[in-house]
Formats: structure tokens, C-alpha cells, sequence
């Protein structure tokens, strides 16, 4: 059966994208082609593989096994026909990245500008995710992930600051009225704003100071989800409503500030830093290795030699 690799890559990307427009859009091509390319593909298969309706696109059980078997065989021929892209002075393509908001925030500003500057060609996807994906599966290259977080059988590379500190802040008004916690115990009974992952889990709060651990759940009235709703729980710390418990870097400018003050500094916990991580059983395409050879350089960065994860 002969079935043309084109029309196999116009249904992977109408699949994993949810409809024919919006695959168009992110090939530059048109919906009425790809719609065409994906009507010829079930025609040769005699069997339907996505359904359609007005409103949505999804993979039919013929469709989703088709899509599991393709999308590592599609992403290694990609992979393959970049080898000629190293060949280049200039390495061009799309680097795409999934990463959590506090890299996003955090880690990337640092890092983006100047690669972007020194790579005209590449241009460069971010999808800030903090559910623990599959960076394949989502069609991206690579993702930044803490250590503990990171998949087996990868490639992981050192990027940002490799050491971090988890850190509580209040406002100065809370504070005033609470007055100042002296022992991690007594944010128990206290306003404390929560989050969680979209996974439901809790974040933990976790506090050491001579080899002494403790782990707090306290209480309060705000609970967020990580993501965008962390900037509700700052703003609700600025307003009085309790104590927050973020990335140190992530508190600092309002610390800076004065809107909020440290607590329990001494404290604070710290943890290794995030880690560029990519799938070690395939090419690495040119836009990546790019990337990776600028994390690895660039004097601003404290990175350092690769490692199997």
C-alpha cells in the first residue's frame, strides 16, 4: 500500500493540533490542503481517522494508534533531514520548549534575548506547562525541568542558577498585625496562601536549618493553582491577606520593593537548579544543539557537562 509521507504528516499535525485551521496556521499552509492530504490518507487506509465536527478534530481508535506509532518515526526523519542543517554557517528552524512558569520567568529572560541575537534563523516556541509532559508527545524539542522531575533516558544540561532557595515573604502590614513567625510551626495556624499543581498535589512547605527538616501544611483562605494564578497569590501577599511561599528570585523584586518582607529566612531551604533536558535516543536537531552549545558557553551561564538522567 503505497501512502505518501506527506499525507502522514498533514494528519499527525491536524491531530496533535485539534483541527485543520489551527494546523494550518502553525505550517503556514491551508486548512482545504491539509484537509485534502488527510481525506486521501483515510481513502488509502479504508478506514476513518479522525472525527470532525463544527466545533472540534479528534483521533478516532484507528486514528489515536496510528498517531502513537508516527509521531517518533515523523520526529526521526525531521531529525534526520536536520543533520544537513548543521552543514550551515547559520543553523535555522524552530526550537520548541516546554517549560514550568518559574523557568519562564525565572531562567529564560536571561538566556533568550542573547541567543536569539546571536541565532537570527531560529525562531524559537516556549509552552509554559507545569504538568510533567511528555516533551515528545507535546511536539516539542526539549524542556526545562528541576531534577528530580527529569524523564529517564534523557539528555540533561545544567541551565540557570545552580543553586536556589525556596523563601517565605509577608507583607509588612501582615507582619504588623501577626507579628513575625519564630518557628516554621507557628505558620501553621496562620494566613497562609496555598498552591498547588494541576495535578491537584500540594505544594509542600519545607523548611532546614542545622540539618533539621520540617514540613509545614498551614492554613489560609486563598489557594491557587501554579501557573498564572501565582501572580494572584503575590498580589494577595502585597495586600495584607498572609504569607507566601515562592522562589526566592521570584519574591526579590517585591522584597526589593519593600512590599513584602522575608520570613523565617534562616530557614530557607535550597535545591539544585533547572536542567535543559531532550530525549538521548535520537538526532539532536540543529536549532537544539544550538541551544545547548549556547547554555553550555555563554559566560553568564553557570552550566556544565552533560549528563544521563
Amino acid at each position: 500500500m503505497k501512502v505518501e509521507l506527506g499525507d502522514l504528516s498533514a494528519f499527525v499535525a491536524v491531530a496533535r493540533a485539534g483541527g485543520f485551521r489551527e494546523a494550518a496556521r502553525a505550517l503556514d499552509a491551508s486548512a482545504s490542503g491539509l484537509s485534502e492530504a488527510v481525506r486521501r490518507l483515510e481513502t488509502r487506509l479504508g478506514v476513518r481517522l479522525l472525527n470532525r465536527t463544527t466545533r472540534s478534530v479528534a483521533p478516532t481508535e484507528a486514528g489515536q494508534s496510528l498517531l502513537a506509532r508516527l509521531d517518533p518515526v515523523l520526529s526521526e526523519i525531521d531529525a534526520a533531514l536536520d543533520v544537513v542543517n548543521g552543514f550551515r554557517d547559520r543553523p535555522t528552524g524552530t526550537l520548541r520548549l516546554n517549560v514550568p512558569l518559574s523557568a519562564a520567568r525565572l531562567v529564560l529572560p536571561k538566556i533568550v534575548p542573547r541567543f536569539l541575537q546571536a541565532y537570527p534563523e531560529i525562531r524559537l516556541e516556549v509552552v509554559a506547562d507545569e504538568s510533567f509532559v511528555d516533551v515528545l508527545a507535546a511536539g516539542c524539542d526539549a524542556g526545562i525541568r528541576y531534577e528530580e522531575k527529569l524523564e529517564q533516558d534523557m539528555i540533561a544540561v545544567p541551565i540557570g542558577p545552580r543553586r536556589q532557595r525556596m523563601a517565605a515573604a509577608a507583607s509588612p502590614a501582615w507582619l504588623a498585625r501577626h507579628g513575625a513567625p519564630a518557628h516554621p510551626r507557628d505558620l501553621a495556624p496562620g494566613d497562609c496562601i496555598r498552591a498547588r499543581f494541576s495535578s491537584g498535589a500540594m505544594i509542600q512547605w519545607v523548611f532546614e536549618r542545622n540539618g533539621e527538616t520540617m514540613t509545614i501544611d498551614p492554613n489560609g483562605q486563598l489557594l491557587v493553582q501554579v501557573g498564572g494564578a501565582i501572580d494572584l497569590a503575590l498580589d494577595a501577599a502585597v495586600a495584607g491577606l498572609g504569607v507566601v511561599y515562592l522562589f526566592e528570585d521570584w519574591l526579590a523584586p517585591y522584597v526589593a520593593r519593600g512590599e513584602l518582607q522575608p520570613v523565617l529566612e534562616e530557614w530557607w531551604p535550597r535545591f539544585s537548579g533547572p536542567y535543559l533536558y531532550y530525549p538521548g535516543r535520537r538526532l539532536v536537531p540543529a536549532p537544539l544543539r544550538a541551544f545547548v552549545d549556547f547554555i553550555r558557553t555563554d559566560a553568564g551561564m553557570d552550566g556544565g557537562a552533560e549528563k544521563k538522567s
